[in-house]
């Protein structure tokens, strides 16, 4: 299917049309349509003076500006002339008022921080004297754009600062400046679209969800089959075992963030399972990894392999091997997944993992803290299922709850997470912010849910979105969703039957789930065929409110009092 261009519009005090050029022009993934608005007029712009600019719908907005231009007490400094921090701040405050204008005209909002121009030298001890110093009173304003930033779901400040330092001494133009108001360098100008490509993928559930790890002169130095793991290369005095312990501690930062390891490696499994589980040295033990195929086939099918074990489609895969053979077999077999070149200087690892922008998420929640713990958990299910008879068998002794809970203050950021990321079992994928989810709910005829599961071996969590419009006598399911992790176990049916159950007690005499197709959420229609909703014409499915939905009596359902309907 053909996706949609991402639209944007930047507003700037500066002439800001190179960098629509470069998020227009970059292959990169979202396409990006951007409009930009005339430079020198953020006030106007935000306050709707030119409604052109705001005629459609908008996916996102960028608001650049340069603090000497927005800050007097800042352009003051510069002059050489003592302000008062306090004033500065007192700026920085009402500048934030405007900018919160843009939050509800667009689902994302991205406000670089401020930088200092290169035509603005340093003056050594001076740079940080209270008052005259342009470098503190610069760090005082950003600090305090960030506070005035936080709490604001859908307003992402961007770290400027990152991109000086990508760009070196390419990162100002003064020519530019002069002939067509560009205060920035191309270098630094192409990795700020870099980072907002970034950015636009993680808000639309499009970042990368797995690392897939080779072991031999990837993850430590040496190939374990021959020297064994005593005499491998990691950790200790020398260089190159330095680098790849931090290489392995940097892929452990990932996994803390909710990127998932796994393995795929040429090796025989107990010598390779040896090394990690007794090796003096490893940042990475076995309970890091999700999974794992240590066997001597081929590369590209375990990597498939692996992907569907954990329920993840290919697109959210990375692949690490030091091999440019094996890479290079991965890339062409499996396209969706991302195969960067690696470095032949193991010293460089760290550095290369770095370099990748392709995990970008918008925050961090208690799951992805969590993840790791949760697959190695999966585990255990798994081994369960393999020692019964059937699927109804091993949902006995599973002892599996799921509980429905009503949108609420308390888990509307997880919800609004999860409608944005799950991309497999989703029946509209439709994407909100927490404003816009909270405001689509709030007519008496809509209802939302959280659905989150557990069993005998842990809890999940909220993994499952489900919602209700009624219009008459026909009930919608405007949004069902649930995350892969949990799939299969009957929570599907479980939702359906909460809404059958639903709407028996309002006016309406009929569900339906009317299916738009993507590119990923073929799960979903699968479901639903085999739902034993009927059918009508391809892509609706619906359901009499005169017959239960059968409930599966291994699966205790737990709903809140809240959810009770008035009786009509």
């Amino acid at each position: 299917m053909t996706r949609q261009p991402t639209r944007g519009l930047l507003i700037s005090d500066f002439n800001i049309s190179n960098l629509s050029a470069y998020l227009s022009n970059n292959t990169d993934q979202p396409e990006v349509e951007c409009r930009v608005a005339p430079y020198g007029q953020i006030t106007q712009t935000l306050l709707g003076h030119d409604p052109a600019l705001w005629d459609q719908a908008l996916d996102f907005v960028v608001v650049w500006s340069r603090p000497e231009s927005v800050l007097e007490c800042f352009a003051t400094a510069l002059s050489g002339i003592a302000v008062d921090s306090a004033a500065l701040l007192a700026e920085v405050d009402s500048y934030c008022d405007m900018l919160l204008l843009a939050k509800a005209r667009a689902r994302a909002v991205f406000v670089p921080t401020w930088t200092i121009r290169a035509l603005h030298q340093g003056h050594g001890m001076l740079d940080l004297a209270p008052g005259v110093g342009a470098a503190r009173l610069l760090m005082q304003a950003n600090s305090r754009l960030l506070e005035r930033m936080d709490g604001n779901a859908n307003i992402f400040p961007l770290n400027a600062a990152k991109w000086l330092e990508l760009a070196g001494d390419k990162a100002f133009n003064p020519r530019l400046w002069y002939l067509a108001k560009v205060p920035f360098g191309n270098e630094f100008l192409k990795a700020c679209a870099r980072d907002i490509k970034a950015a636009l993928r993680g808000l639309q559930g499009r970042a990368r969800k797995l690392v897939v790890l080779d072991l031999d002169d990837t993850l430590w130095g040496g190939i374990v089959g021959d020297v064994g793991w005593q005499n491998l290369v990691l950790g200790g005095h020398d260089p190159v075992g330095e680098a790849l312990l931090d290489f392995q501690r940097e892929l452990k930062g990932l996994a803390r963030r909710g990127i998932v390891l796994g393995i795929v490696s040429k090796n025989d499994e107990r010598v390779a399972l040896e090394a990690i589980r007794e090796h003096p040295e490893m940042a990475l033990r076995e309970k890091d990894f999700a999974g794992w195929r240590i066997n001597w086939r081929d590369k590209a099918q375990n990597v498939a392999d692996l992907a569907a074990e954990l329920n993840l489609g290919l697109d959210a895969v990375v692949f690490i091997d030091d091999n440019p053979i094996e890479r290079a077999r991965v890339r062409e077999a499996l396209p969706e997944v991302l195969v960067p070149d690696w470095p032949d200087d193991k010293k460089l690892y760290p550095q290369a993992l770095h370099g990748l922008d392709c995990f970008d998420k918008p925050m961090i929640s208690d799951e992805d803290r969590q993840r790791q713990q949760m697959y190695a958990i999966e585990r255990q299910r798994v081994q369960l299922k393999a020692q019964v008879s059937s699927l109804d068998e091993w949902l006995r002794t599973l002892d599996l709850t799921v509980t429905a809970e009503p949108l609420n203050d308390a888990n509307v950021r997880r919800i609004a997470q999860l409608l944005n990321k799950t991309n497999q079992l989703n029946l509209s994928t439709r994407r909100l912010t927490e404003a816009e989810l909270l405001a689509w709910s709030r007519p008496d005829n809509r209802w939302v849910w959280g659905i989150s599961v557990s069993d005998k071996f842990g809890d999940s969590g909220l993994t499952g979105i489900l919602s209700l419009e009624i219009d008459g006598r026909l009930a919608h399911i405007v949004d069902f969703v649930l995350s892969c992790r949990v799939m299969g176990r009957k929570v599907e049916e479980t939702m359906l039957h909460l809404a059958v159950d639903w709407i028996r007690s309002t006016p309406a005499k009929e569900l339906r789930a009317t299916y738009r197709e993507t590119e990923r959420n073929k799960p979903c229609r699968e479901f639903l065929e085999a739902s034993g909703m009927r059918c009508q014409d391809g892509h609706s499915f619906s359901w009499s409110a005169e017959d239960p939905y059968p409930l599966h009596p291994a699966v205790t359902l737990i709903r809140e009092a809240a959810m009770i309907p008035a009786t009509p």
